[in-house]
């Protein structure tokens, strides 16, 4: 195996880069198959030290007035977006993507950071004047203390940058745990904060695999956990974490459902699946990967979709005009064509055949084509599963109300979509659809940053969402104070409960 370079990617903890671990994993390009870097993984001893750091750093960092944190958000923003390119490349190489979608990944998350850098407003309690006899009561946000995020490989930037922002902003300090399959872009995010004025120890990054999760889910000093993954990983997290008194989020795996009506403007619909489906090669939780075609309008569909799918540009993410870069990992691409191997072994009719594709100059990078199924039927495992890959799967249905049913029924909540021209349905499909997120005519349906992203069923654990007004109250507790100022001569004894005359 080809080792691109000697690079060693270590932590970064209280404002600076850390010394190797003793154990360490690979980091692979994903377009060429070589080895890019190697990357420490931590010891539960190093995840000590960085949440004693991080501990400390509280100390001072939740007495600086929200003004002035939004204001290093601001710096970091502008730093953000001054090494944009730089930054875009950092997750193309080490993800896969290609340039433009990591772009549009930064730009996500930067939307946060803009959220966040409103803290002051955000954090304002409320007051109630004499709520009894020279009475008065009021609530006031305060910070937790020290809170941690697991990140997943698929956005390496943007679910970090959902976390921290409003974390740190609101007065926490923060041990970020990237995936450790292309944890580069996080660590130069470390350096960013700390050149836009971030005080030590207030943002760390701790490289590392379940050693170090467990480490932080079982950590008396961790106060808040938050999480993307997979389904089983996100229960666990859920399941260890709480055990141990701490606040969660953990959000799981998807399997999301496009609903086409007959009367959907087909051209539209099929634009929008080609990049729900297969940007970023399928590896997003709000990927499309299940269209419920009702009545004759999988013909259609169908019809449409092949020839762009054999169009798909796929090739190594930095070159311009790609559409569809890698896989992960050699790894997840035996995962992914394993599917598609099942799929056809349980009869459904595989349409577009992406198995055999080969990148000229890029044979060992971890390249798959667009992959079609029709003919699905809801007992098959690539029905069922989330694949995570660039595979999409037609199933038929007779009407509507078997495609409600259907979304209703599958065990995983996060997002869905429909397609339609008719108001009357669009509007039953919102009321009706047990989903988290829901678009109408958008295959893609992630909220804003001011608003808050969270799935339904088994796709979320914990009862707040990510980001938006659910992030402020997820990163804060909420103190009430009630308070008199007796003349001495009026104080007793009272036995009773206290009620406000």
């Amino acid at each position: 195996m080809q080792v691109v370079n000697n690079q060693v990617i270590n932590h970064y903890i209280n404002g600076q880069h850390t010394a190797p671990s003793e154990r360490s994993s690979q980091v692979f390009e994903p377009a060429t198959g070589e080895q890019k870097a190697s990357v420490s993984l931590a010891s539960a001893a190093e995840v000590d030290g960085a949440i004693e750091l991080a501990k400390k750093a509280h100390k001072s960092w939740s007495q600086v007035s929200p003004l002035n944190r939004a204001r290093v958000l601001f710096k970091f923003k502008a730093l953000i977006e001054a090494n944009m390119d730089e930054m875009a490349e950092l997750i193309t190489r080490e993800h896969g993507k290609v340039l433009d979608d990591a772009k549009g990944e930064i730009i996500r998350g930067l939307e946060v950071v803009e959220f966040a850098c409103g803290i002051p407003h955000l954090l304002k309690g409320e007051h109630t004047e004499q709520v009894g006899n020279g009475v008065d009561a009021w609530h006031v946000n305060q910070s937790l203390g020290v809170v941690a995020g697991i990140a997943p490989f698929n956005f390496p930037v943007m679910v970090p940058m959902w976390m921290f922002p409003i974390a740190i902003a609101a007065g926490n300090t923060f041990i970020m745990k990237p995936s450790e399959k292309d944890p580069s872009s996080v660590m130069r995010i470390a350096e960013l904060l700390t050149e836009a004025g971030l005080p030590d120890g207030v943002f760390n990054v701790v490289n590392g695999d379940k050693e170090a999760v467990d480490t932080l889910l079982t950590h008396k000093d961790i106060q808040a956990v938050s999480f993307v993954g997979s389904t089983p990983i996100a229960e666990y997290i859920y399941e260890t974490a709480s055990k141990h008194g701490k606040r969660v989020q953990a959000l799981g795996g998807a399997k999301n459902h496009m609903l086409l009506m007959p009367d959907a403007d087909m051209d539209q619909a099929v634009g929008a699946l080609m990049g729900a489906a297969f940007g970023s090669a399928g590896e997003r939780c709000m990927a499309i990967s299940v269209v419920l075609a009702v009545g004759d309008s999988g013909d259609a569909l169908v019809e449409k979709l092949l020839p762009q799918i054999a169009a798909l540009r796929v090739g190594n993410g930095v070159l311009p005009d790609m559409d569809m870069g890698p896989l992960i990992s050699a790894q997840h691409l035996d995962k992914v064509r394993g599917y598609v191997d099942a799929g056809v072994a349980e009869g459904a009719t595989l349409v577009a055949d992406g198995r055999q594709l080969s990148v000229a100059d890029h044979e060992q990078g971890y390249f798959l084509g667009g992959c079609l199924f029709d003919n699905v039927t809801p007992e098959m495992s690539i029905y069922k599963e989330e694949i995570f890959g660039p595979v999409l799967a037609i199933v038929r249905v007779k009407d509507y109300a078997e495609a409600l049913e259907l979304i209703n029924d599958h065990e995983f909540g996060n997002g869905t979509a429909i397609f339609t021209q008719s108001g009357e349905a669009a509007r039953h499909f919102c009321h009706h659809v047990q989903v988290g997120m829901v678009g109408v005519n958008v295959p893609i349906p992630v909220p804003m940053a001011f608003h808050s992203f969270g799935g339904w069923k088994r796709s979320l654990f914990g009862p707040l969402h990510m980001h938006g007004p659910d992030g402020v109250r997820f990163y804060t507790k909420r103190k009430a104070i009630t308070a008199r100022w007796p003349k001495a001569k009026d104080a007793k004894a009272e036995f009773v409960m206290p009620t406000m005359k």
